[in-house]
């Protein structure tokens, strides 16, 4: 991410020079002391800015791989997340459960114990693999109730139905609920 947003700093310094008579605006430091670049007609662009994480791919590890695409569509009446899920190398034939826990400490550490089952909505939907232990499901949860901007670190696992088993699990990631 940051090299895509150094070269688009680099494409807006390069316009800025080629663009105008007289001599280009050379980049400066911003308030953090990241670089920004100044293009011709345009305020201030910080080279470094990051859009929010409103989406984010999941990658899980374990008995097997997995992934999970969370996805906020921009819709103003409502605030949906899509959880596309895929996984591979598990046990053939056997229901999986995929769960989220969250951490209101956002410091890239996810301690959070509060998992839940997630599924169609508030209701929970098994993943069940195949006879090669592949699954894809598509899921989804209603973010509505909580308030946009909110930031929090997430995780995701995938459980063994019956036997709680966790077979997959993700790294720590950090989130921001779209406004």
């Amino acid at each position: 991410m940051k090299r895509w947003c150094f070269a688009i700093g680099m494409v807006l310094v390069l316009a800025t020079a080629c663009g105008r008579g007289g001599s280009p605006t050379a980049p400066t430091a911003g308030s953090a002391g990241e670089p920004v670049a100044v293009a011709a007609g345009v305020g201030p662009v910080t080279a470094a800015a990051e859009q929010p994480p409103f989406n984010l791919e999941a990658i899980l590890r374990g008995d097997g791989f997995g992934l999970v695409k969370f996805r906020q569509a921009q819709d103003p009446t409502r605030n949906i997340v899509d959880l596309d899920v895929w996984v591979r190398d598990l046990l053939a034939n056997t229901s999986y459960s995929l769960q989220r826990a969250t951490d209101s400490t956002v410091d890239d550490v996810c301690t959070g114990t509060n998992w839940l089952t997630l599924g169609e909505g508030p209701t929970p939907h098994p993943i069940v693999t195949d006879d090669s232990g592949t699954a894809r499901a598509a899921l989804w949860r209603d973010l509505s109730a909580v308030a946009p901007g909110t930031t929090f670190d997430i995780y995701f696992r995938l459980i063994e139905n019956g036997t709680g088993h966790v077979a997959l699990q993700s790294d720590c990631y950090r989130f921001v609920v779209r406004n």
